[in-house]
């Protein structure tokens, strides 16, 4: 097993400037099983990048099997780095995160059961928090789900890779298993 890479959060959420002049923002979202959400985002225009890992909890180096039965308080969680001139976070949160699982199941996503799977946001910035709860209350009163979201607007925290087996693991996997949708 490989020793997963940390990154204290507020250094990994400034926004950069490529040698292209490309801005990047990143998100951080938790929606169940990691491999399903990042299945979906990686193909969402303005997606540069995703990494699946671990965040939200107390225990320091997580692996895989540490985040389950809830003995880290770690999420499964999706890393986007992202280009906010092509897909805003509000676009992201609204069309996509909010779409893509069921935000009303308190710690599950189907099968999968435990506050590793719950859903949550760890906003990188006091602007993505901001609009992480204009966009949930958007959503609540949508009437696009018919029971409340529970997603939880967490602290941005230190940020765990997942082991590599897990990175891209849909793309290794085609037809491996996931829980998430794409709902209208």
């Amino acid at each position: 097993m490989t020793e997963p890479s940390t990154t204290d959060a507020p250094s990994a959420t400034a926004p950069s400037v490529s040698s292209t002049a490309t801005q990047t923002e990143v998100a951080v979202l938790a929606g169940g099983c990691f491999w399903g959400v990042e299945e979906i985002l990686r193909a969402v225009p303005g997606v540069l990048d995703t990494d699946v890992g671990y965040t939200g909890g107390w225990l320091k180096n997580p692996g895989y099997h540490d985040t389950h039965d809830s003995k880290s308080g770690h999420a499964e969680s999706v890393r986007i780095t992202f280009d906010p001139s092509v897909l805003s976070y509000e676009t992201l949160l609204d069309d996509w995160f909010f779409k893509l699982h069921d935000p009303t199941t308190l710690n599950r996503q189907g099968n999968d059961v435990g506050t590793q799977y719950r859903s949550a946001i760890f906003p990188q910035s006091p602007e993505q928090e901001a609009t992480a709860k204009r966009v949930i209350e958007r959503v609540n009163a949508s009437g696009r789900w018919k029971r409340p979201i529970t997603t939880s607007i967490e602290p941005a925290a230190t940020w765990y890779s997942a082991e590599k087996e897990h990175q891209d693991y849909l793309q290794r996997n085609p037809g491996g298993y996931t829980c998430h949708w794409m709902r209208s």
